[in-house]
Formats: structure tokens, C-alpha cells, sequence
């Protein structure tokens, strides 16, 4: 009798949900009484054995990551280059400067791919080029992207980026591009009401896009409230910008990406060329041929070491600066985005017991990007081993309590005092919200966690809080507890 119960009760448990055997995520698993699909896991770091698993909830369910894809390009990358890399960027002729300063012939610019080139390093180029005695180009300035670019887009909004575009995250891609791929422009009143606003560019007073200026300066203290579309037409790039500001108010800087990134530095070098007082007779064009091989190098700029711009990509979960990244790990010439997310792929896949992966970017962009809760915890503690890399790694993270990102300062004070994490969002095709870091419990240990929250297609709408405010308290009974 008691062996048939035991058998009836071991029967039943066995038809019991997955979501109900979970260990250790009791506020979490109530997203799945809404429909959602989650994998989360937490467990404690062992001395070099597998640690002790303190939450688990369907860990090894292949989900959608969004941005947490980024510790993976993070990962892949230090491996790759180490902390320390930074990508170089070129001016090189055909011939070196006759002794006049005449440069017979064509000035290229040889893209390095690096994510982080600015305005600021062109300068610093623009005044090498000097130093090095060119006062003159008789011919053209080429932009090189020859490592990469024009890149196919993947994503809805890249694609529709090439019209018209309203934001700022989703920059096309180019080893030539600089300020992340985006236009900038800065809006100050006028001094008067009534009168339109004044519109500049950010980086100098030539005008590098056109302006179609539709701000209203204001009495002072009538707030101020601006907005900028920026399309295309057949003259190229336009920034429509309209809405208010008011007499009283702080100059104000907009963004929007451009449509031919390789374009745009050409607007820019020459722009600064110019006022460098170095004519450019032939003006500028873009290529993707790569330089000739016997190219004299007149100047050259080193970017920010790798370890600075992963800080800047995870901690502002830049897609540009990820998706660049994502390109420089690719092998092969002019490779595409998921060539580059295949090389991310080939770092995972030798991680032992880390299991399928997917990255069709490193940016996490890209809804068709999957993995699985326990796979990227096997990165996380692979990375916790390398000492080399670990520093670099762990310091892209955030802390709740002081992180960049104001959203994650949510539950307990041990959270966000203990955590360290990255955060993943997407809206469409569906719902996703996912984090991933590490904690340090209150005896001291090092853990890892990861959480993917995908919605359906009706699913209800899911927001930070509904997660977060749940994670917080379960992530805080295990650090209490250990």
C-alpha cells in the first residue's frame, strides 16, 4: 500500500509543470502563470568544481537574450585582442609630400573599425597630417572602408534607418565611421521670441548636413521640447528638427544616425581639412577597396584600449559600438554581421557544457539571437576564470545602486549593493527582458545568474518592474543565505 502511494505521488510530480518544479525563483516564476517563457539559474562559483546551484528554473531553454548578447561579444572579444587592443585609424598616400607640401594624388583614410572614433581623434589627425608638412592634396580624400561596410542590415530598423530614421541607437555600420554612426546638431535659442531657433552643427560651423530648421524660440521659462527626423532625399542626408525652446534655456545637442556612415567622415575630414588650411582639390569620395600596399602612412590615431570601450558598449548597451566589435572579430574580407556573430559563436562553442548558441549580432538587435540561461552562465564563470581578462570583464557591468542605467535601482538595498549585471530589452517581435552578472553573497563567495523573459504573442506587456522587482528579492534571499 504505502509502495503504491509513493508511486502514485512520484507519478503526479512527474506530470506536475517545469515551471512548478523551480528551485530558488519563487517571485520570478510567477511571470509564467502569465504565459511568459523563462530560464533563469543561479549558482554559487565552486573552486574550480561546478558550485552549488542555488535557483533553477528551465536553465537550459533556448530564449531570446537582447543586449545580454553583449557579454558575449564582450567575452569574445578580450579573448580575442586583450584588455589593452585599440584599433587604428590611417591617413596613407600613394607618395609622401613633395617639399613644398604638395601630396600628388589621393589622401585616404583607412577605416580601422574602431567603434569609438570621434570627431576629437580626427582633429588629432588632421593636425598629424600637418606636423608630417602636408599643406596641400591634389587629389581627392577617399574614405576606405575596405575592412567593412556598406553592411546589409538585419534589423526593421536599420533597414528603414536608410530613409528616414528618429533615434540614435540604430546606426548603420562602416570600419570608417566616426561619432557612432550618428549626426549631431545643437539647438540654442534665439534672443528674442518668435524668432527661429539656431541650429548648428556640433563639431564646427560648416554646415556637414543640411538643416531644415522648424524651431520656435519661446518666452523664457515656456519649456522647451524639440524633436529631429532625419531623411533622405536624392541631395543625400536632411535633420528636420521642430518643437520649442524657450529664451532662458541651455543650448541642446540632438542626435540621428546617418545614412552612409563612410559619407559622413568624408563630410567631416574635409570640413576640418579645411579649416586646417589644407586644400582638397578633387574633394571626397568612399570606396571599399582597401589601400594601395606600398601607401606612405602620413598620420595616425590610436583609439581607447578595448577594455575602456567594452565599459562604454556594455555599460550604455551601445549596439554601434557592439556591432562594430561584432565586425572586427569576423574573419574574411568585408565579412557581414553574421559572419561576425559566427565567430562569437566559435568562442562559445569551446566553453565545455555551454550548449547551442545563436548570435546573429553581438549587439543583441537581432530578435533570431538565442541561448539558454545555463549557457551563459557557463560564460560568466569561464570569464570569472581567466585573471588576465576577469578585471576588464566584470568592470563593464553595472551595479545597481550607482549603474548609469537609473531603471535598475530597484529592491533590496543587499541587491544592489551585491549584483553585478547586464540588462536586455526588445519590444518586437516580442517582449524581451533578461539580465545576466554576477553576486557576491554575505560570506563573501562569487555567484552567477542569468534570467531570459520572453513574451508571446499574447502575452500581456511586460515591463522592467515585473521582473526586476522579482528577480531583486530572489537574488536577495540567496546572498542572505550564503
Amino acid at each position: 500500500m504505502l509502495f503504491r502511494r509513493l508511486s502514485l505521488c512520484l507519478s503526479l510530480l512527474l506530470l506536475l509543470p517545469l515551471t512548478a518544479l523551480a528551485k530558488g525563483f519563487p517571485h520570478l516564476e510567477e511571470l509564467a502563470d502569465d504565459g511568459f517563457r523563462i530560464g533563469a539559474e543561479a549558482r554559487l562559483l565552486g573552486n574550480g568544481e561546478p558550485g552549488e546551484t542555488l535557483g533553477s528554473l528551465s536553465p537550459g531553454q533556448q530564449l531570446t537574450p537582447a543586449s545580454v548578447s553583449k557579454i558575449y561579444l564582450a567575452a569574445a572579444a578580450l579573448d580575442r585582442f586583450g584588455p589593452q587592443h585599440r584599433f587604428t585609424t590611417r591617413l596613407v598616400g600613394a607618395t609622401e609630400p613633395d617639399a613644398a607640401g604638395v601630396l600628388h594624388g589621393d589622401l585616404i583614410l583607412d577605416g580601422g573599425g574602431d567603434p569609438a572614433l570621434t570627431t576629437e581623434d580626427l582633429w588629432r589627425l588632421v593636425q598629424r597630417l600637418h606636423q608630417a608638412g602636408v599643406r596641400e592634396v591634389t587629389g581627392r580624400l577617399v574614405v576606405s572602408q575596405w575592412r567593412f561596410g556598406p553592411v546589409s542590415c538585419l534589423t526593421v530598423d536599420r533597414c528603414e534607418g536608410q530613409r528616414r530614421v528618429d533615434n540614435a541607437y540604430s546606426a548603420l555600420l562602416s570600419s570608417a565611421a566616426v561619432n557612432y554612426g550618428n549626426w549631431c546638431v545643437t539647438v540654442a535659442p534665439a534672443r528674442t521670441a518668435g524668432a527661429p531657433a539656431v541650429v548648428t552643427p556640433c563639431d564646427g560651423q560648416r554646415e556637414l548636413v543640411r538643416i531644415d530648421n522648424r524651431i520656435e524660440t519661446k518666452p523664457a521659462d515656456s519649456g522647451t521640447q524639440l524633436s529631429a527626423l532625419r531623411v533622405t532625399d536624392g541631395q543625400g542626408d536632411v535633420m528636420r528638427v521642430d518643437g520649442q525652446i524657450s529664451t532662458n534655456a541651455y543650448p541642446r545637442q540632438l542626435y540621428r544616425t546617418s545614412s552612409d556612415p563612410a559619407d559622413q567622415t568624408g563630410r567631416t575630414l574635409m570640413a576640418m581639412l579645411e579649416q586646417a588650411g589644407i586644400p582638397v582639390a578633387g574633394g571626397h569620395v568612399t570606396t571599399t577597396l582597401e589601400p594601395p600596399a606600398g601607401a606612405h602612412r602620413l598620420a595616425a590615431v590610436d583609439g581607447k584600449p578595448l577594455q575602456e570601450l567594452l565599459l562604454r558598449t556594455l555599460n550604455y548597451s551601445n549596439n554601434f559600438m557592439a556591432d562594430t566589435l561584432t565586425l572586427d572579430l569576423a574573419t574574411g574580407a568585408r565579412p557581414s554581421l553574421t559572419q561576425g556573430g559566427d565567430a562569437i559563436e566559435a568562442f562559445a562553442g569551446r566553453l565545455p557544457g555551454h550548449g547551442p548558441l545563436r548570435l546573429d549580432s553581438g549587439s543583441g538587435l537581432t530578435p533570431e539571437n538565442r541561448t539558454s540561461a545555463a549557457g551563459v552562465n557557463v560564460l560568466l564563470e569561464h570569464m570569472f576564470r581567466q585573471p588576465s581578462l576577469f578585471p576588464s570583464f566584470v568592470a563593464a557591468l553595472q551595479s545597481p545602486s550607482n549603474g548609469v542605467m537609473r531603471f535598475i535601482r530597484r529592491g533590496p538595498a543587499i541587491f544592489q549593493d551585491h549584483v553585478m549585471l547586464k540588462t536586455g530589452t526588445l519590444n518586437q517581435p516580442v517582449s524581451v527582458r533578461a539580465a545576466a552578472g554576477y553576486f557576491r553573497t554575505l560570506s563573501g563567495r562569487w555567484g552567477v545568474f542569468s534570467v531570459l523573459v520572453n513574451g508571446t504573442g499574447s502575452t500581456p506587456y511586460l515591463n522592467w518592474s515585473m521582473v526586476l522587482d522579482r528577480l531583486s528579492e530572489d537574488l536577495a534571499t540567496m546572498i542572505r543565505a550564503h
